[in-house]
């Protein structure tokens, strides 16, 4: 039987800050907005994490299956290391994308946005086609970009407008923030993977890119949250407090342009989720003052 601690590792914790940041940011948005709800927010929480730990889960059993996980850098893969069946994992990630539709169709329930069901839909389809499927998106560079989209412009845009009835300004800005810079949490993970994901066919932004060029989009992506910060200063001057994750980012961002390799850029994604992570929580408080 696979240890409970190995299943909570394949999990990959690393990344839930993914998951966490956009739903404060857009609770945040939805009480600047005067239609905050902490009840709704904790439905949209839920069904954020569970998708990402659907996706780490997926990510594990399609790419252990076609054998990108059999050199890997990172930490050790259920299916690849032969810890668990590859069914098992599969079984997880299914598991782990029911507990998000059942928590989404309560969160549509109480907030009357029924058509959000098909949104819901959509997500858990891209969280699975993402590396699984007989051409996963993932493999042909679009990463990034489903991050973006799902992790930032659906996640903090769904959460306010689940709560607030609309879409603002501020919920616009604080999607693309969080959605740039998720995405950069996954491309420093696919930046560390260059030399195995290029043996295996994975073509992701890294590998097309280049390494000089792929840590440069890194640190573009990251400090899209601190121009936001500028921007959301105008509709409240609070904001301007987010700029106090930007040591966080700036010790991400130092790593990834000194070259580093491998295991050692491990870290980074712990680093840019906890800058995430906070400038998340001081703008939603900004915001809601």
């Amino acid at each position: 039987m696979t240890p409970t601690r190995d299943w909570f590792m394949a999990s990959r914790p690393h990344t839930w800050p993914n998951a966490f940041a956009p739903v404060i940011a857009g609770t945040g948005a939805a009480f600047h907005a005067g239609e905050g709800s902490f009840g709704r927010a904790l439905l949209a929480a839920v069904v954020a994490w569970a998708l990402i730990v659907g996706v780490n889960y997926a990510n594990d059993y399609s790419d252990g299956i076609r054998g990108t996980d059999d050199d890997r850098r990172g930490p050790v893969r259920l299916t690849a290391s032969g810890r668990a069946k590859p069914q098992h994992v599969k079984y997880a990630a299914f598991a782990a994308f029911a507990v998000a539709g059942l928590f989404g169709v309560a969160l549509v329930a109480v907030s009357s946005t029924w058509w959000l069901i098909l949104l819901g839909a959509v997500c858990i389809a891209a969280a699975w086609f993402y590396t699984g499927g007989s051409r996963p998106y993932g493999y042909a560079g679009f990463g990034e970009a489903a991050v973006f989209v799902f992790f930032g412009l659906v996640a903090v845009l769904g959460t306010e407008y689940t709560q607030a009835g609309r879409i603002t300004w501020a919920g616009a800005l604080c999607a693309v923030a969080i959605g740039a810079i998720s995405a950069s949490v996954n491309l420093a993970n696919n930046i560390r993977d260059i030399p195995t994901d290029a043996v295996a066919g994975k073509r992701t932004v890294a590998v097309r890119l280049g390494e000089v060029w792929a840590r440069r989009l890194f640190v573009l992506l990251t400090i899209v949250p601190f121009l936001a910060s500028l921007l959301l200063g105008a509709l409240s001057l609070p904001c301007l407090f987010g700029l106090a994750a930007l040591p966080l980012a700036i010790a991400a961002i130092r790593v990834v342009l000194g070259g580093a390799t491998g295991a050692a850029l491990i870290p980074v994604l712990g680093m840019n989720g906890r800058a995430m992570l906070v400038w998340a929580a001081i703008t939603a408080l900004a915001l809601g003052v």
